[in-house]
């Protein structure tokens, strides 16, 4: 069965942007990047690919499938990206309140993500990557296998947490960490089953 996987960056105080939904506090090193492109090029939108020597036609790594919130996908829409990742087989865009989507391989939620994701479970395919944001995932907490965080060293004080939901504690196990030198971590936790 597929797994479904929080792949996100935040900053120390579990921050996935500061307020306005601003990333640029994230000290994003060029070594960071670098391995970021070659270990999980998929992660990384289509029109910045050229810019980290990824091939067009790379076929994703670990997903094929994407799920993210309206306030994940807005950003890229607002600059007149409506497909940013077209090398996943679907983009699912939960909201119910963006009206719709008209570009090749997104698809527009409006109904119960939970239900969606347990049905992806169920296909063949590679693995499926939650991309944010932090309602959508607090909504997603009891179908998400692994958490990859990509951990920067600082703190927001403020703007859109990775998971903002109701107390409901589950727990995971790091299986792996990767350090790079301005301080940035790379986390793997699995879900502890009981």
């Amino acid at each position: 069965m597929r797994k479904l996987t929080y792949f996100v960056g935040m900053s120390l105080d579990g921050y996935i942007a500061g307020p306005n939904h601003d990333i640029s506090a994230f000290d994003l090193s060029p070594e960071f990047l670098a391995w970021l492109a070659a270990e999980y090029p998929e992660t990384l939108p289509a029109h910045v690919w050229p810019h980290f020597g990824i091939a067009p036609g790379t076929a994703p790594v670990h997903f094929d499938t994407l799920v993210m919130g309206r306030n994940t996908y807005e950003p890229g829409q607002l600059i007149g990206i409506d497909s940013p990742y077209p090398h996943m087989t679907t983009q699912y865009i939960v909201s119910t309140t963006l009206g719709s989507i008209d570009a090749p391989g997104v698809e527009l939620v409006d109904g119960d993500p939970v239900a969606l994701v347990q049905r992806l479970k169920k296909e063949e395919g590679k693995d499926i990557w939650l991309a944010g944001g932090g309602q959508l995932a607090a909504a997603l907490l009891g179908e998400i296998d692994e958490l990859i965080i990509k951990s920067y060293p600082v703190v927001l004080g403020a703007g859109t947490k990775a998971l903002s939901g109701t107390y409901d504690p589950k727990q995971f196990t790091l299986t792996d960490r990767k350090n790079f030198a301005n301080g940035t971590q790379v986390s793997w936790f699995t879900r502890a089953r009981r």
